[in-house]
């Protein structure tokens, strides 16, 4: 059976979602991009302002879970139905994003100020897990959304503490499928909420059904360029390319990354297979990336300051998980076909986080 977070036990006094380390991840952006031989490509960035020491971890068929609660007794158990691959934080054998054999992908995104868990009775503790061992539970047990969305209700997630320093992620989450069909899980007020998302795109807070009916401030946006205006004689036209989008958001609050990921998601070409649209993902997540430094706490706040740690993209469809992180932008990938999936031993592979850059070498004869 595998602890999943040595530190919830100790941590179980903890129990606000008012830690200060908690704005430190308000930052991820996701999005699903379809290409035009129906491959479905789930991506994201992800924000956080201490160092998550991320692995790629693979999860084998049959592999033993325990869910955490807070009394320190067992939570839910299980079996991996189906093996998966993604990446974890603090090399714990949790995944925070990832896919499966079945084609499902999900991923955990933070809800600060919103998320609120369901109350856990000594009758129900043995159905329930922590907010960050969702991901992990989707993934090794279910193959579509519909599966996911039917099983929900059988569980309860509960407000239970990670370490003693982050207390209670506020978490919410989506899963996607091959067939295209994504879903994003909240718990508000201790009630689960379940919204179908056809555009495939999720940030933090508010809700997301706030964030649905933001969209209709936008609804101007295009990617095609105004026409000239004639005034009177006057001829106004545009001094560059762009602006059918201007007015587009640009800053990193989650209702502009919002509203930016839906509008660049729809609108960038996604290329003909799995592989260009995972480029394409990569190349609309780069207007998400946050530089260190470019957003900061209040001066003695004593909150680290945020920043993107890494992005990914899951091809749904051939099971394929790329990324690339902070200081190594070069593109790596892990393919789940090529392991074991009965071995039923978990493989934890280090990132390399530093820069690969290739000098390239004059060579005779070339012009």
């Amino acid at each position: 059976m595998q602890k999943l977070f040595a530190y919830a036990a100790a941590a179980c006094a903890v129990v606000g979602l008012g830690s200060a380390w908690l704005s430190a991840a308000q930052g991820c952006t996701g999005i699903c991009i379809r290409a035009e031989d129906g491959s479905i490509v789930y991506a994201r960035t992800l924000e956080f302002g201490i160092d998550l020491d991320s692995q790629v971890l693979f999860l084998p068929r049959d592999y033993e879970f325990t869910g955490t609660t807070a009394s320190g007794k067992p939570g839910l158990t299980w079996n991996a139905k189906y093996a998966a691959v993604g990446l974890n934080c603090f090399g714990y054998k949790v995944l925070a994003d990832g896919l499966n054999e079945e084609g499902l992908g999900a991923g955990a995104f933070y809800l600060p100020g919103y998320a609120g868990y369901q109350a856990v009775t000594p009758q129900t503790e043995g159905d329930s897990i922590a907010p960050w061992e969702v991901v992990t539970w989707m993934l090794t047990n279910f193959s579509t959304v519909d599966e996911v969305r039917e099983a929900l209700p059988s569980i309860k997630v509960a407000a239970v503490p990670a370490t003693d320093k982050l207390g209670v992620l506020p978490l919410h989450f989506i899963a996607h499928d091959q067939n295209g069909q994504a879903l994003v899980i909240e718990y508000v007020d201790g009630q689960l909420h379940t919204y179908d998302n056809p555009i495939g795109v999720i940030t933090n807070s508010p809700t997301f059904d706030w964030h649905l009916t933001n969209l209709r401030n936008y609804i101007n946006l295009s990617p095609t360029n105004a026409a000239p205006v004639d005034l009177h004689g006057l001829s106004l036209s545009q001094f560059g390319q762009g602006s059918g989008l201007r007015g587009l958001p640009g800053d990193f609050t989650p209702p502009s990354r919002f509203v930016r990921a839906t509008v660049l998601s729809q609108d960038a070409h996604p290329g003909a297979t799995g592989e260009d649209a995972v480029a394409t993902a990569f190349h609309v997540l780069d207007s998400f990336d946050i530089p260190r430094g470019a957003v900061r706490p209040e001066v003695g706040s004593g909150e680290p300051e945020e920043y993107t740690q890494w992005t990914s993209a899951a091809d749904l469809k051939n099971r394929k998980y790329y990324f690339h992180t902070y200081n190594n932008r070069r593109t790596r990938s892990v393919d789940l076909t090529a392991f074991d999936i009965d071995s039923r031993e978990a493989v934890t592979i280090p990132l390399d986080d530093s820069e690969s850059i290739e000098e390239l070498q004059p060579q005779a004869g070339v012009q």
